[in-house]
Protein backbone atom coordinates (compact mmCIF):
# COMPACT_ATOMS: atom_id res chain seq x y z
CA UNK A 1 0.00 0.00 0.00
CA UNK A 2 1.16 3.81 -0.46
CA UNK A 3 0.14 7.05 0.88
CA UNK A 4 -1.39 9.77 -1.64
CA UNK A 5 -1.41 13.20 -0.20
CA UNK A 6 -3.33 15.45 -2.96
CA UNK A 7 -3.52 18.01 -0.57
CA UNK A 8 -6.32 20.93 -1.54
CA UNK A 9 -8.58 19.21 -3.97
CA UNK A 10 -12.49 19.74 -5.87
CA UNK A 11 -14.06 16.23 -5.62
CA UNK A 12 -17.08 15.03 -7.09
CA UNK A 13 -19.40 11.58 -7.19
CA UNK A 14 -19.93 11.48 -10.81
CA UNK A 15 -23.31 9.00 -11.28
CA UNK A 16 -23.31 7.54 -14.92
CA UNK A 17 -21.52 6.20 -18.09
CA UNK A 18 -17.50 7.30 -18.03
CA UNK A 19 -18.56 8.75 -21.52
CA UNK A 20 -20.03 11.55 -19.50
CA UNK A 21 -17.23 12.16 -17.09
CA UNK A 22 -16.38 15.53 -18.96
CA UNK A 23 -19.32 17.39 -17.89
CA UNK A 24 -18.70 16.66 -14.36
CA UNK A 25 -15.47 17.97 -14.61
CA UNK A 26 -17.02 20.67 -16.22
CA UNK A 27 -18.85 21.54 -13.27
CA UNK A 28 -15.65 20.71 -10.87
CA UNK A 29 -14.15 23.38 -12.79
CA UNK A 30 -16.26 26.15 -12.53
CA UNK A 31 -16.66 25.02 -9.02
CA UNK A 32 -12.80 25.76 -8.89
CA UNK A 33 -13.13 29.39 -10.20
CA UNK A 34 -16.21 30.16 -7.89
CA UNK A 35 -14.04 29.67 -5.01
CA UNK A 36 -10.80 31.63 -6.12
CA UNK A 37 -9.25 28.20 -6.97
CA UNK A 38 -7.49 27.01 -10.24
CA UNK A 39 -6.67 23.50 -11.16
CA UNK A 40 -3.03 22.34 -10.75
CA UNK A 41 -3.20 20.52 -13.40
CA UNK A 42 -5.11 18.06 -15.68
CA UNK A 43 -3.70 14.71 -13.71
CA UNK A 44 -7.09 13.42 -11.81
CA UNK A 45 -8.04 10.49 -9.94
CA UNK A 46 -10.79 8.11 -10.57
CA UNK A 47 -12.49 6.02 -7.76
CA UNK A 48 -14.24 3.43 -9.23
CA UNK A 49 -17.32 2.12 -6.93
CA UNK A 50 -19.80 0.28 -9.04
CA UNK A 51 -18.42 -2.98 -11.27
CA UNK A 52 -18.85 -2.08 -14.52
CA UNK A 53 -19.30 -5.75 -15.49
CA UNK A 54 -22.65 -5.86 -12.99
CA UNK A 55 -23.98 -2.70 -12.93
CA UNK A 56 -25.67 -0.47 -15.54
CA UNK A 57 -23.83 2.49 -17.20
CA UNK A 58 -26.51 5.18 -15.84
CA UNK A 59 -25.74 3.56 -12.56
CA UNK A 60 -22.07 3.48 -12.58
CA UNK A 61 -20.52 5.36 -9.60
CA UNK A 62 -17.09 7.25 -9.57
CA UNK A 63 -14.90 9.61 -7.42
CA UNK A 64 -13.38 12.46 -9.36
CA UNK A 65 -10.73 14.61 -7.92
CA UNK A 66 -8.21 16.83 -9.43
CA UNK A 67 -5.92 18.87 -7.23
CA UNK A 68 -6.36 22.99 -6.52
CA UNK A 69 -4.00 25.77 -5.68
Amino acid sequence: FERIKDGKCVQMLHIGSYDNEPESFRQMNDFAVNIDKKRKSMIHREIYLSDVRRVAPEKLKTILRFQVE
